[in-house]
């Protein structure tokens, strides 16, 4: 028990991860598939989620995320998967990954797919 006036203070321990997209090969776009991988590395703590938007809209198929791997200093890293046509891709406009975790601003991170060379 804390007496009056006594202040407990917990460090929260938020760090906010770096996003990192690779976008599909030339070889895939060629078979008329397009992978997306979404890279999330240094965040803490290990609840952050990933999502995706395609064009401004969530997917509703097509993704696919793993299980957090801790790595040094109580930090993490994820990475989700997003399958599309090869049209869909191209047509996309844009294609965003998304980390968010509850009371935390979101990281985001956005490729254009004209602008991919591939």
């Amino acid at each position: 028990t804390f007496g009056g006036g006594t202040k407990l203070v917990i460090d929260s321990g938020v760090v906010r991860p770096t996003l990192t997209i690779l976008p599909p090969s030339s070889e895939e776009l060629q078979q008329g598939s397009a992978t997306l991988a979404c890279l999330a590395s240094g965040g803490s703590p290990s609840t952050w989620s990933l999502s995706w938007k395609v064009g401004g809209r969530s997917p509703t198929t097509g993704t696919s995320n793993s299980l957090e791997v801790p790595g040094r200093d109580n930090r993490f890293s994820w990475s989700s998967t997003l399958k599309l046509s090869a049209d869909q891709w191209k047509e996309a406009g844009s294609v965003s990954c998304e980390a968010s975790l509850s009371g935390q601003s979101p990281v985001t991170q956005t490729l254009q797919p004209q602008l991919c060379s591939v």
